[in-house]
């Protein structure tokens, strides 16, 4: 699948297999051809993740634990995770290694519900796929890439029209709630926020219920209409920059790392908007999450960068990426002369086309 999707925020903390007591809930694996290895089971918990190590040995493995509501987790194999939803009771995973993808999961309702909301949505996959098989022969050619921006974005705009249908129709699911903390990863302030108030307040009241309306929460202060958070990050040399201090002009704020394929991806159409506009009251920022001075410099001197480039090098970590709730790179942030954010993740030819009603 080439469909260019976000650099996402991977937190973890490891920890010994199973809690004590009765366990409530099973795994028991069996997947034809995967070798004697570990993987790992990733549970959401608070902000972040509690992850085990489970031993596979010819092709099985078995987990316990305690879970108090259906909550989905992940499975991470070597070149893979796969999606699952842990709920009471015993569960069984079976498949074949070369083919994780299709691994059947029994024995959670939850998961069931998944699955046949993901089918649901397979169409709207499968168009998305066909856009982009003849990526590499356009993605010089601007008005393909335009095209194929427009088709793309319209293809996501059915899928999330359809991700809004279920959560309105299923205000007690735990897939309502997990499709509305997938929604909340990159999503506007006042649509999620709505869709929130959906839902019944026994799932709002779920540990994932929670976390999302703590994420929607810290969207509402980095919303579209907000003031912009001010913040002072060290430059490529060094030296301490106070963001507030480009008041007065047009800034795109963006979030992007060296590691990040999207973000690099992207970085020739902020280039061309910066030279399009750099003489008429515009310029950018760039935030960078990476955690390795040497890499984020060459990267800079790679994709031909003029614009300010700032990072203390903490990666998802640094304070204002927790304070502006950024889970995911490419993120960006339109700022207004008066320091009132105009627009968010403006990509490809949308990011023209609001500069140019702006600036032209």
């Amino acid at each position: 699948m080439k469909r260019t999707i976000p650099c996402l925020l991977a937190a973890a903390t490891f920890y010994a297999c199973g809690p004590a007591g009765q366990p409530k809930t099973t795994i028991t694996a069996d997947i034809t051809g995967l070798k004697d290895s570990v993987i790992y089971l990733s549970v959401p918990v608070a902000d972040s993740a509690k992850t085990d190590t489970l031993r596979v040995t010819d092709g099985k493995f078995t987990w316990s634990g305690e879970v108090g509501s259906p909550e989905k987790a992940y499975l991470m194999f070597p070149n893979r995770y796969v999606e699952l939803f842990l709920d009471k009771g015993d569960i069984k995973i079976s498949g074949h290694a070369d083919s994780l993808s299709d691994v059947r999961v029994t024995g959670s309702a939850a998961h069931d519900e998944y699955v046949a909301f993901q089918q649901s949505e397979k169409s709207i996959d499968e168009r998305l796929n066909a856009l982009y098989t003849n990526y590499d022969q356009i993605k010089d050619n601007d008005s393909a890439m335009a095209d194929l921006e427009r088709k793309s974005g319209e293809l996501r705009k059915e899928r999330r029209a359809l991700m809004m249908g279920y959560i309105a129709g299923h205000p007690k699911s735990p897939v309502s709630v997990s499709l509305l903390a997938d929604m909340a990863v990159m999503g506007e302030y006042k649509q999620l926020d709505s869709l929130y108030k959906l839902l019944d307040p026994a799932a709002q009241g779920t540990p994932g219920g929670k976390r999302v309306g703590d994420r929607i929460a810290i969207l509402k202060k980095s919303a579209v209409g907000e003031p912009i958070i001010d913040f002072t990050l060290p430059d490529v040399a060094g030296k301490d920059v106070k963001f507030s201090e480009f008041k007065g002009k047009y800034v795109l704020l963006d979030f992007w790392a060296s590691w990040c394929g999207p973000c690099r991806a992207e970085n020739p159409n902020v280039l061309k908007a910066f030279n399009a506009y750099k003489d008429k009251n515009f310029t950018v920022v760039g935030v960078s999450l990476d955690d390795n001075g040497e890499k984020w410099k060459k990267a800079i001197e790679e994709d031909g960068m003029p614009w300010i480039q700032l990072s203390d090098l903490k990666g998802f970590r640094t304070t204002v990426a927790q304070e502006y709730g950024i889970q995911a790179i490419p993120s960006t942030f339109l700022i207004s002369p008066e320091g009132i954010i105009v627009a968010k993740d403006l990509r490809g030819a949308a990011l023209h086309k609001k500069l140019a009603e702006l600036l032209n």
